[in-house]
């Protein structure tokens, strides 16, 4: 069972970061738009502020498949002096801290979600959308990254 939650798990980091990758073309598509939209003499609302959402939804569902590919920046060089079971306790502090300060964050992103849902505040740009609507992304990515997080905390407690 234990496997294959682990199995689901990594699906779901894969799955973020190829949805982190459709965010960052949008990205490119927005700013494209905005490009030629100037060119050619026509306006299109809210098209910065759309590619700033899209930029914040992809930093935010790349965050999990970055951890777990070993992309962050990690305490590599201070985990290199120690070894054996020092090193086994200080990765598991450092994860448990991690996790911490990333339920903590998913937690908030959450809380906000709700409150701009219940309030239904409108962006202050140009395209005047919802608020709750880029947020959601933004909290889902934090939550996933709290549980990849959480994962691999287990996973080196787990470990002999």
């Amino acid at each position: 069972m234990l496997r294959s939650l682990d199995k689901n798990l990594n699906k779901l980091y894969k799955f973020s970061g190829y949805v982190a990758a459709i965010f960052l073309i949008l990205v490119a598509v927005f700013i494209l738009i905005g490009i030629s939209s100037r060119i050619f003499g026509f306006y299109i609302r809210g098209l910065a502020e759309y590619s700033g959402y899209c930029m914040a939804s992809a930093s935010f569902f790349a965050l999990a498949y970055t951890f777990i590919e070993g992309g962050h920046i990690r305490i590599t060089l201070f985990l290199e002096k120690f070894s054996g079971n020092k090193k086994r306790i200080v990765e598991i502090w450092c994860l448990s801290i991690a996790s911490l300060f990333s339920g903590y964050l998913a937690f908030y992103f959450i809380k906000m979600l709700i409150i701009s849902y219940k309030f239904q505040e409108r962006s202050e740009g140009a395209d005047e959308i919802l608020i709750w609507i880029p947020q959601t992304s933004v909290a889902i990515g934090s939550t996933i990254f709290f549980i990849s997080v959480f994962h691999q905390f287990i996973l080196n407690m787990k470990k002999n």
